[in-house]
């Protein structure tokens, strides 16, 4: 058998400044996803202008010096640093006679490429048609290609019909599908919490590291490499706390300045790990000198999530790549750490179990002889101070976390000695 591999797509940037963002960075950043992707960075193009021309985006004078460069370069796609209309495409494709696809598209077709799961599958074809179907006029060779290079792959693509209502009936379709995994999502994580193991995600920007550190402290083998949104599905594993506790920790799904609003949507029941959470571990790399930037770009989405309530420890990685005297001060919501060298992992595991601890709450409770189950589960995972044996039961006084404490509190001591029904 002969595998033909697919040619590298050489590639243009652009973009426009109008001082909204950094739009060098952006670009930097654009041109890495690029790599991602498996294009190829010929040139780059920036024009400052007060606002974007809205018939072509770059202006036509701009326009004419990217097709020349184009084919002097040998280009054979353009992707621009923002997201296009249908318009727009359609007005560059004339004008430059060259393939065009937006920021958007381009982590579109990175999706298509690391989703393994067939919820992420899902997931990245209703970002794919929820953002088509607006664009249906005037997308031109974007839309029309054929599994032919970056912007063009994911499921369904190679069958894609241009009418609105079978795009409509697809979304319906995925929506439902993607409802009924979340459900089951909801039934899997409610029965984690019924086990009582407290839940521990990694959150934070693309490639900082989370995969790699999620395989340093549990041993796992999860797919991790040097490069944007190496992870897509959601991941568990059991993590072992210094005390010879459990805790179930979550490899979530890498966030993006300027993240496509089709993406945050559809990836919502994946980001939901983080927001059922009883501890955050923001991941960022202090190796990378915007590390600042995306600390408080991963804040704000966190923000919108709805995790401002859980308990974060801010874990600054691949401190092995960074001078001593460059790394932050530690303390109990801060760690330095290496997932390659494992360098500050015992620190940070203490940490973890200390917050995780600090969210137990402690009460004094008199258990029928029938519940020794819970009261294992109790000792199992909190702090039995005192037990002792009367003739209605076993009465402990304890500490432990919130969700088991709630299903103790029926049996919760009164001043009287009696135990009354709290729920």
């Amino acid at each position: 058998m002969h595998l033909l591999e697919e040619e590298t797509q050489r590639v243009l940037l652009a973009a426009v400044d109008t001082g909204e963002y950094d739009a060098e960075e952006s670009m930097e950043e654009l041109a890495e996803l690029v790599r991602s992707a498996g294009g190829e960075v010929k040139a780059q193009v920036i024009q400052p202008l007060p606002s974007i021309r809205q018939a072509t985006y770059l202006g036509i004078g701009k326009l004419k010096e990217v097709k020349e460069a184009a084919e002097r370069l040998d280009v054979n796609l353009l992707i621009f640093d923002t997201e296009l209309t249908g318009a727009q495409m359609r007005n560059i494709e004339a004008e430059t006679g060259i393939p065009v696809i937006d920021r958007t598209m381009l982590i579109l077709d990175i999706f298509a490429q690391r989703a393994r799961t067939n919820e992420g599958k899902l997931q990245v074809e209703l970002a794919q048609q929820k953002y088509r179907l607006p664009r249906l006029i005037g997308m031109g060779q974007a839309l029309s290609r054929q599994g032919g290079g970056i912007g063009t792959r994911g499921p369904g693509e190679t069958k894609l019909e241009s009418d609105r209502r079978h795009i409509r009936r697809r979304i319906e379709s995925l929506t439902r599908q993607l409802d009924e995994l979340k459900r089951r999502r909801g039934d899997l994580r409610k029965r984690r919490q019924k086990s009582e193991l407290p839940v521990v995600s990694l959150v934070g920007y693309t490639n900082v590291g989370k995969s790699s550190l999620l395989n340093a402290l549990t041993d796992a083998n999860v797919y991790a490499e040097n490069q944007l949104f190496a992870t897509l599905d959601t991941t568990s594993r059991r993590l072992l706390l210094p005390s010879g506790k459990e805790a179930i920790l979550t490899d979530t799904v890498g966030l993006l300045s300027r993240l496509p609003h089709e993406l945050i949507e559809a990836f919502s029941a994946t980001l939901e790990e983080a927001a059922s959470s009883d501890l955050i571990l923001h991941v960022c790399n202090l190796s990378n000198p915007r590390v600042a930037e995306q600390k408080e770009i991963a804040e704000q989405l966190l923000c919108k999530l709805g995790c401002t309530d859980i308990p974060m420890i801010t874990v600054y990685n691949q401190c092995d790549r960074v001078p001593l005297s460059l790394r932050p001060r530690t303390n109990d919501h801060t760690a330095v750490t290496s997932a390659l060298t494992k360098e500050g992992l015992d620190d940070l595991l203490l940490k973890i179990e200390q917050l995780l601890s600090a969210e137990m709450q402690s009460g004094t409770f008199l258990l029928p002889y029938h519940e020794g189950a819970l009261l294992s589960e109790i000792r199992k995972l909190g702090r039995v101070d005192s037990t002792d044996f009367e003739e209605g039961g076993i009465r402990i006084t304890a500490s432990m976390p919130k969700r088991l404490f709630a299903q103790a509190s029926q049996y919760a001591c009164t001043d009287t000695n009696e135990y009354s029904d709290l729920e």
